[in-house]
Parts: structure tokens; sequence; C-alpha cells
């Protein structure tokens, strides 16, 4: 098929608009691998990831809250689990594909975040700007993934110690992202002390915060300074217990602050040893010395993960992560692959809620439902290698036995519970006959699995009541016989029908030239079938 002209930019490679209809197969779910509590919605597939993908619009499209994938980067690193040294169109088709269709499960409020390295971060970007569209692209976030040491730091030249997540949202004007804070260095810029906090702002008296740690420890200040030389964190954690009293002033500035605000300055500057007080309705109350505002270092402070830290709002910047001594995390072993559980925690934070729906369709060693879980996110995992099995599985159970200890589980107090859903991907429903050139019913299907899954190539939703296997509409309704078809069938089947309703039905054996109702449509299996996507296709 030669190749399209849009009219827009975009990445074009041979072979882009070859696009087949790929068959959508069923889930089966293997009861013997599910585990934990069955009331739990939670979903671990095996199979290839654009046909489990594929499987899942129908139900799940427009409900996925967020999306983490971490794809191949097709660097050629020798990556055990996958391939990852395509040839640069194969690479792009395949992540074209996929990305069409997590747009597609993506709700309107939902996150995409793309975990991929420096070499191809500019042609994934480009494919999501396509099928995302450039205004929902939100921060390019750099993670320090490691540091410069070991054999990378020998070679000449710049030693990489970071990759890349590009953030994009499903319509941006609907996101709206949770406030996350990091954990961060004790700013030395406060470095003053109110030592009467508790009396009225009129008589408070400030000192330095050297002064103040050496009158709490009864020590001279040449001793103070002594100590906190020998052990910083005795200040830090000083200032952490009396954050209310450790101050530090700045002059706002003049041009960008309110007429309110201007004239306490100056007002303050022409009284420099009193503390003056500006009360605000609906903001922050503020107050000034010397023409300068008191910043107290306890508006600093966030409850992260239990724990009142010094913090920050999230940036672009992810260096507080490292991917280093992962070997242990999960229990499990995934060379090259892993992720640390806390990066996926982040992303949780800043994307989702409890109950939110998460999707991740690059497992690897499964960080990130595994922390979905401690997380009490309800999530779905796929991926195509044994380590659905060998790692994946193993992970999630561990985790529900609460025999994991490692990772976010003390972060986020996991104590334990919850359960899954174990899925493999039905084969195909048509194979080709032995002997001859034609499709049949595959064998390995009974009459159910027929039913679903002509339901699901048709768009109808299976739900089998009285003579109707599945409805697209409250009018529209679909019927699946391996009976002969011929016009006193019909007729029974039309008996069912209510004025305005439809019927489309689908037969192994229809008799020819017959005269159907308007509301009676009849296909045939597998003539029919075989004009709606492709069997038996090799996907990528």
């Amino acid at each position: 098929m030669a190749m399209q002209k849009t009219g827009r930019l975009e990445l074009t490679w041979v072979g882009k608009y070859d696009e087949k209809v790929i068959e959508p197969r069923l889930l089966l779910e293997d009861r013997e691998k599910s585990y934990g509590d069955p009331s739990n919605e939670n979903m671990l597939i095996h199979g290839d990831n654009l046909i489990a993908l594929q499987a899942l619009q129908q139900e799940y499209t427009g409900k996925i809250k967020c999306i983490y994938i971490d794809p191949p980067f097709n660097t050629g690193q020798a990556f055990d689990n996958y391939d990852d040294n395509l040839e640069m169109s194969i690479w792009l088709d395949l992540m074209r594909d996929r990305l069409v269709l997590l747009h597609d499960l993506l709700c309107d409020e939902g996150t995409l975040f793309v975990h991929i390295d420096d070499a191809n971060l500019a042609y994934i970007t480009v494919l999501i700007d396509e099928i995302f569209g450039r205004s929902n692209r939100l921060y390019l976030i750099t993670f320090k993934q490691g540091a410069a040491t070991g054999h990378k730091a020998i070679n000449p030249g710049c030693v990489t110690t970071t990759n890349y997540i590009i953030m994009v949202a499903k319509d941006k004007r609907l996101w709206n992202p949770n406030k996350v804070y990091t954990k961060r260095n004790r700013d030395t810029r406060y470095s003053k002390y109110i030592k009467n906090i508790d009396s009225p702002y009129s008589q408070w008296e400030i000192i330095t915060l050297t002064e103040a740690f050496a009158i709490a420890n009864g020590i001279t200040i040449r001793d103070a300074r002594k100590q906190i030389k020998l052990n910083p964190t005795l200040l830090d954690d000083f200032v952490i217990k009396n954050a209310a009293s450790v101050i530090h002033t700045a002059r706002p500035d003049i041009k960008s602050v309110g007429k309110e605000i201007q004239e306490k300055v100056h007002e303050s500057s022409g009284n420099p040893d009193t503390v003056l007080y500006l009360r605000r309705e609906g903001s922050p109350d503020m107050y000034f010395i010397k023409g300068e505002r008191i910043l107290f270092y306890k508006d600093k402070l966030k409850n992260i993960d239990g724990e009142l830290i010094s913090a920050e709002p999230l940036t672009t910047l992810w260096d507080d992560i490292l991917s280093n001594n992962l070997h242990n995390e999960g229990g499990v072993s995934f060379p090259k692959g892993k992720k640390p559980e806390h990066l996926i925690k982040r992303v949780l934070e800043l994307a989702t809620d409890e109950n939110d729906w998460f999707l991740d369709s690059f497992l690897g060693s499964g960080t990130s439902i595994a922390v979905a879980h401690k997380m009490r996110r309800r999530y779905i995992g796929i991926e195509m290698g044994e380590q659905a099995y060998t790692h994946c599985k193993t992970r999630l159970d561990s985790i529900i036995d609460n025999t994991d200890s490692s990772g976010v589980t003390k972060a986020v107090g996991w104590e334990g519970g919850g359960g899954y859903h174990f899925y493999e991907l039905a084969p195909s429903l048509l194979v080709k006959n032995d002997k001859l050139p034609i499709y049949k019913i595959n064998p390995e299907y009974n009459f159910d699995m027929i039913c679903e899954a002509i339901c699901k190539i048709e768009g109808f939703k299976y739900r089998p009541k009285d003579v109707f296997h599945g409805y697209s509409s409250e009018k529209r309704f679909i019927h699946v016989t391996m009976e002969f078809v011929n016009a006193a069938y019909i007729t029974s089947l039309s008996a069912h029908l209510a004025e305005r309703e439809s019927l489309l039905i689908y037969g192994t054996k229809v008799q020819s030239n017959m005269v159907l109702p308007d509301n009676i449509e009849v296909k045939k299996i597998p003539k029919d079938l075989l004009e709606k996507c492709v069997f038996e296709s090799e996907v990528r």
C-alpha cells in the first residue's frame, strides 16, 4: 500500500498505513493461577500485548485512569526477555499500534507515562503527538537511574546516568493531578530562630539558629558549632522538631504583590525593630521585619510516608530514586529491566487515587502492578514472556500473602490481602483446514466460546438471555447457532423481537435466497467473519 499524505507533520515509514484488523481474542481465566480474594477485579494477562489490548477494548475503553509503559528501548542491549534490536520501522509499527489502543483505553482525565531512553526519545515523542495531540503533552521527566561510577565511567566523553518519562494527558483540559512533594535536604537559608514564638508577635526575639541549638542543649555556641560540624543531622533534627520557630526573611517582589503588601513592606522598612502583622482573608497571614517577610520552616515540611520531612513540590528532575540495589526488590531477579517500586509509587501518587484503574502492557518483572496492588489501585497487567508466571505472578502472590517486605511496602502501610484473576489469551476462533485452503471453527472452542468470540468480533456485548447471545444497543441483538437457518427458524426468532428491535444471526448453515424481514440480518460462519478481521495473523 502506498504511503498516504495527511497534510500534517508526522513520522513516516514504509508500511505505516498497511493496517490490518486483528482478530479480537477472548480472555480465558486460569482459575488455578488466579490468587487471593476472587471479588477483586485485578487482572494479570499472559500473552501478546497487542492482542490483549484489543481484547480489552470492549469492556475497558475510556475506563483506565493511568497507564505506565516501559517498552524495550530497541538499543540492542542484550535484553534477555524481549527482542530489543528490531529494525526501526518494525519498532515504530509496534509502538504506534499499541499507543493507538492505549489512547482508547484511557479515560478523558487519564495520564500516559512512557519510559524511554535518549536513543528513541524523539521518535516516540512524535508518535505520541500524532496519536494524543501535541497540545496534550504534559512534561518530559528526566529520571536519574544511576551514578557516574563503574566501567561506564572509564570511557571518554559523557557518562549516561539518565533516561526519560514522557507524560501526556488524554485531554489536558480535564487533567487534574494530585500534589506530590519530594524529600530534600534542609534549606540552610532558614538560619534564624524566634526565641519566644508563643509570645505576642510584637515581643518576638530573633536569634541565630546556632544560638537556639546551643540554648536547647545547654552548651556554648562554640560547642554547638563543633557538634554540628561533626554531625550535621543534629541540626537537621532540631530544625524539624522546632520548625514553627525556625525562620528566613526575604524581601517580596514589590512589582508582583498587591498594594496591601507593598504598604506593609514600606511600613516595616521604616520601623526596623518592630514585627508587623498582616491579616489576609482566605490566604496565609504574613509577618514582616526590616522590610522583609518572615518565612517559617514549618511551611516547608510535608508528611511523606508517615514522616515529617523537608520537602519541595515535585519537579521534572527525578534524581532521588536510584535504580541500583534492586536485585532483591520483589523477590525476583530481572537484570537490566527492573524499575524501582518507588518510581511507580510516584507515578501512581501523581495520577491516581485509590480504586482507580491502572494498566501496564509491558510488565517485565511486574514492578508496576506490584506497587498498584500495595497502593490499592485496580490494575491490568500484560506480559507475553514466561516471566508472567515466574516473576509477575510470584511477586503478586507474595504481596497478597504479606511475605514481601521490600520496596514501598512499609511506606504505604501494606499488610497483605487482595487478589487477582489470571488470564490467558484464547486461540484464534478460525483455523485453516488441515487438507484444504479453507477456514473452520477451532475445535478447542465450545459453543459458549464461539458465541462470545463472534460477539466480540461484531462489537456486541456478550450477555446470553433467552434466544439472544448479546446486544449492541437496547434495540439491537445477536443470535448464534450451529443449526440450519431457514425461513421457519427465522420466523421463530422473530417472535422474540419487539417493535423496532433488530437481530443479527450468525450460522454455519444458511438457506440461500431467503426473503428476510427488514429488521433481521443473516451472516454465515466462517465467510462473513473472515471479512471482519485477520485470523491466525502474526502479531509483532
